[in-house]
């Protein structure tokens, strides 16, 4: 069996807490190596973003391929600006695959011919979505549909005219929820905006939530993550994990920090309290490409709390999990978010989230059980949640042991047990194991 996924903005390689990376690059590369450990061959088609890349890069795992494929200049660009390249996406993801097939075939070697490369083709992301629609004619194989976030639901939150998703994108998600043979959603939550908000039909619908990887994330004594990274025994320790943009809240997160100085809580009062905020680049060289990140250093500033809260920078996943571990709590104040894998990783290290009650983690974040929910953009609620959980030691480490066992359900063996279900529905091709 032979699957294409089509990641077109963003790479599976790329490093994490950039601007444009995060779940969705999760996802795409565990879900491929763990169908590479089942025989399952997947090639991921990326946009060329540097000279330097490699046409074709096997470093993710055995069976597992991602190509690098030159649409548009071979750097960064604007999301805004993606959409025209996407015809010259296709053009030349068919050349590859065709020139390789025919390549094959002079060689003497029996690979599928070019009509028919792939068994099904995924696509992550709207764009992909617009590339992989085309490919299916290409390649004769059926189109999953993945969308990762929603524009109507990112348009909801908004609160400045430069976060709205644009209208090409809404309809274009409209546009592929007719057309894909079947689209995953994250939860029960997003399934329902999907049929209500985009009109797509339930019964192509299948609910296969992001995993964890739990040999990565996983629970060790908080004192050892805590020498590795630096922090003293005695602090306490509040994580934020993930992109530096507007819709994750963190300016919600920073009011709180504020609003708990003013308690005169004793570990705030004794300079024991500490933020770390993973993700982006807070260089001056980031400001400048990053608005979102010059406002939050500016606001630290003017709410006076450069003594408490640090700008950590992206981080590799084990430096992630030294800083789950390490952390008393992570804390997401999204004001949407499709899923939420942060706060599952952060569950399978046996720590409690604080989390808005929004999206996806609604319902992967178990209130009072797993972690504590809060309404978004609700400063004074959160703070309240922050000051009960870290004021509970023993609370505290109830709900970190309920979250590690609540985790385990979301091994990377059993959503892909999950996806190869759905690719079986529309593929006679795939055998199930």
């Amino acid at each position: 069996m032979r699957v294409a996924f089509i990641s077109y903005h963003t790479s599976p390689l790329a490093t994490l807490g950039g601007k444009d990376t995060g779940g969705m690059n999760v996802f795409v590369r565990e879900t491929a190596r763990e169908m590479a450990r089942r025989g399952i061959l997947v090639d991921v088609y990326v946009r060329k973003t540097s000279p330097d890349q490699k046409q074709v890069d096997d470093v993710l795992a055995p069976g597992v391929r991602v190509i690098h494929v030159s649409a548009g200049p071979p750097s960064a660009v604007a999301k805004a600006e993606l959409r025209k390249f996407v015809p010259e996406f296709v053009e030349q993801v068919c050349e590859f695959s065709h020139a390789e097939a025919t390549s094959g075939l002079l060689k003497g070697s029996s690979p599928p011919d070019a009509t028919s490369n792939y068994d099904v083709v995924h696509a992550h992301y709207w764009l992909s979505g617009l590339a992989a629609e085309q490919l299916t004619t290409c390649w004769g194989a059926k189109f999953v549909q993945t969308f990762h976030t929603l524009a109507e639901l990112k348009n909801q939150v908004a609160l400045r005219p430069e976060d709205m998703e644009s209208d090409v994108r809404v309809q274009a998600e409209c546009h592929l929820c007719e057309r894909a043979d079947r689209i995953t959603a994250a939860t029960q939550v997003e399934w329902s905006q999907l049929v209500h908000l985009y009109g797509a039909g339930s019964s192509r619908i299948r609910i296969v939530p992001p995993g964890v990887d739990i040999s990565v994330f996983n629970h060790v004594a908080q004192s050892y993550a805590r020498q590795t990274i630096g922090v003293p025994v005695n602090v306490k320790l509040i994580l934020f994990a993930g992109r530096i943009e507007p819709l994750k809240g963190i300016d919600t997160l920073f009011q709180a920090i504020a609003e708990l100085r003013t308690r005169e809580l004793k570990w705030f009062e004794c300079k024991m309290l500490q933020v770390a905020i993973i993700g982006g680049d807070p260089s001056e060289a980031g400001q400048k490409t990053n608005p979102e990140m010059a406002r939050l250093i500016n606001l630290r500033r003017d709410l006076h709390l450069d003594d408490v809260i640090t700008f950590e920078g992206a981080q590799n996943q084990d430096s992630l999990h030294d800083y789950f571990n390490a952390a008393d709590c992570v804390v997401m104040p999204s004001h949407y978010e499709s899923f939420g894998m942060v706060a599952l990783e952060a569950m399978a290290c046996g720590t409690p989230v604080i989390a808005s009650d929004v999206g996806g983690l609604s319902k992967l974040v178990r209130d009072e059980v797993t972690g504590l929910l809060f309404e978004a953009r609700d400063h004074m609620a959160l703070a309240d949640e922050i000051a009960l959980l870290l004021g509970d030691e023993a609370f505290r480490r109830t709900m970190g042991h309920r979250a590690e066992c609540y985790a385990a359900d979301y091994s990377w063996q059993r959503i892909v047990d999950k996806l190869v279900a759905v690719y079986a529905e529309v593929s006679p091709k795939v055998l199930l194991p």
